[in-house]
């Protein structure tokens, strides 16, 4: 006897912005919408989220957290970034723009390590989104952080500060985070 999963018809058509939006925010959950296709996300490890709440409380005090990014309406594409930095004005703003965004954070997990280093990064970076944080989980068991500087004119990032254990951030705002108990 087998068990045959039943694909719901969504997952195989192209979906619009309002489509999405009319959506509950429990079937949103572990989804981005790329292209206008669902994508759904790997479970993240438990150390993947306490990194990315650990990171999402300290920010919050100096910035404030969201969830997704409309990063374009056409073709549909919604990230739903670890950690969402926003700017406080555009707090009652729906869909959060890439223009509301001061930074965004993807903590890579086996199995998002192309998509946070590779995919994400140019996405970002061609929305206009000034700064990308990406946390890598070492062997040593000490998260590393790799910060990102928007170059407008390129609509690229290029390199910035990178921490180990300790993050003391002075850009888009001045924050310290210690990372060394998770």
């Amino acid at each position: 006897m087998t068990a045959e999963m039943v694909v719901p018809a969504w997952m195989h058509t192209q979906m619009s912005a309002e489509q999405y939006d009319s959506w509950p925010e429990e079937q949103c959950a572990g989804i981005e919408i790329v292209d206008g296709m669902v994508v759904v996300s790997p479970s993240a490890s438990k150390r993947h989220n306490r990194l990315a709440r650990l990171l999402a409380n300290a920010l919050d005090a100096a910035g404030g957290p969201d969830f997704d990014v409309r990063l374009q309406d056409v073709p549909l594409t919604n990230r739903r970034p670890d950690v969402i930095v926003y700017r406080a004005e555009t707090i009652g703003l729906t869909p959060t723009r890439p223009e509301h965004v001061l930074l965004v954070v993807e903590a890579v997990s086996p199995g998002s390590e192309t998509t946070d280093r590779i995919v994400k990064v140019d996405q970002y970076a061609k929305a206009g989104i000034t700064f990308y944080w990406r946390i890598e989980q070492a062997a040593t068991g000490i998260p590393i952080v790799h910060t990102s500087v928007l170059d407008p004119a390129a609509r690229a990032y290029r390199d910035g500060e990178m921490f180990t254990g300790t993050v003391t951030a002075t850009v888009p705002f001045s924050v310290t985070v210690d990372l060394g108990d998770v």
